[in-house]
């Protein structure tokens, strides 16, 4: 977020300066425009830093802080759900991996992105379609509680595809990751998330072994 700057902590020593109603006052020497804001009991806020002289409004400064630390958020948060993030499969993972990949998955999912589910097959394992059927179903229902599926599980070429949607952001319930709920909606391209310690203990084998 740009720097923002307000009253004695504008650098200008003329400002182009809008009023507290919108109507543009023209360039005005700095000390003027702050007598003006002082009248109107608010704060002199630069508003366009780039410019030359910098543009200037009176207005609220807490307010306007606020409005712009969530209109930050508000970016962030549209621009994570637009990240697909694609999590691969096999019919035979053992339990230990089935869990790491739960709790990256949801990580994901908790930080409000997308998740393509691939389970993909090599070789002889296309015969065993139906364990990877059943093995992507048993993905569904372990993150049931911070994702829902957009349709059912789609057989494409090699790889059995479905696409999971996050709950909303109050509607989601870890279940195998630990961390706070205030990061959700942080940038984190980790694979793990640092989520080593406490966290759910892995599940039984959620399918068997193909021969």
């Amino acid at each position: 977020m740009q720097e923002l700057r307000a009253n004695h902590r504008i650098r200008a020593r003329e400002v182009f300066l809008v009023d507290a109603s919108g109507q543009k006052m023209g360039v005005v020497n700095f000390n003027d425009a702050m007598n003006s804001a002082r009248a109107a009991g608010l704060d002199l806020v630069e508003v366009n830093g780039n410019s030359n002289p910098p543009v200037c409004k009176i207005l609220d400064f807490g307010k306007y802080r606020y409005e712009m630390d969530k209109r930050e958020r508000e970016s962030k948060r549209h621009n994570l759900a637009a990240k697909v993030k694609e999590m691969k499969f096999h019919v035979n993972i053992d339990p230990h991996d089935y869990a790491t990949k739960m709790r990256q998955t949801e990580n994901f999912l908790w930080k409000g992105m997308k998740v393509k589910v691939v389970m993909a097959f090599r070789g002889r394992e296309m015969q065993h379609q139906d364990l990877g059927q059943a093995l992507v179903k048993t993905i569904r229902e372990d993150l049931k509680l911070v994702a829902v599926a957009d349709s059912n599980p789609k057989l494409i070429g090699r790889n059995i595809t479905m696409m999971l949607n996050p709950l909303p952001a109050k509607k989601r319930v870890r279940r195998w990751t630990t961390e706070k709920a205030e990061g959700a909606y942080e940038e984190d391209d980790s694979e793990t998330g640092g989520q080593e310690e406490n966290e759910a203990p892995p599940v039984s084998n959620p399918t068997p072994t193909p021969s």
